[in-house]
């Protein structure tokens, strides 16, 4: 997997440190666009490319099934991302980080987590997209 993950103080926006350490915090176009970039096609790929071997109509059909489980897996993912962003505001605005630092608090693994499960979402649905709008061959044994 290589995607073009922007570091601050050493650290991507998939691990809890870069959000403590004050790290910029993502917008999910952001996001979509660094799935873009790179080459990562999420955790599901086996699977997906599995569906994608079969004939049509089978093909397409399970690509689609596929395509709605990520979208609304998205959407949640979403909701629950904007809920851990206003968090992390507050906390940067009530706790600003302070040196020593010695460990992470909820919130920064929380957003880590919710990065990394947006950028499995994504990566799915830009594969997805791919493999659907190239038609399979009707004929194929």
């Amino acid at each position: 997997m290589t995607l073009p993950l922007k570091k601050h103080c050493g650290y991507h926006a998939g691990h809890p440190w870069y959000y403590l350490l004050g790290g910029d915090i993502p917008k999910p176009r952001q996001i979509l666009n660094l799935v873009r970039l790179g080459d990562y096609r999420g955790y599901a790929e086996a699977d997906i490319k599995a569906a994608d071997n079969k004939s049509e109509p089978k093909r397409s059909a399970e690509l689609r099934k596929f395509q709605k489980k990520f979208l609304a897996d998205l959407k949640q993912d979403l909701e629950i991302y904007r809920e851990v962003v206003r968090e992390l505001r507050k906390e940067r605005e009530h706790n600003p980080p302070r040196e020593p630092f010695r460990c992470c608090n909820d919130v920064h693994t929380a957003m880590s987590l919710k990065f990394s499960h947006l950028i499995n979402d994504f990566a799915h649905l830009v594969y997805l997209d791919e493999l659907l709008s190239r038609q399979g061959d009707l004929f194929d044994f």
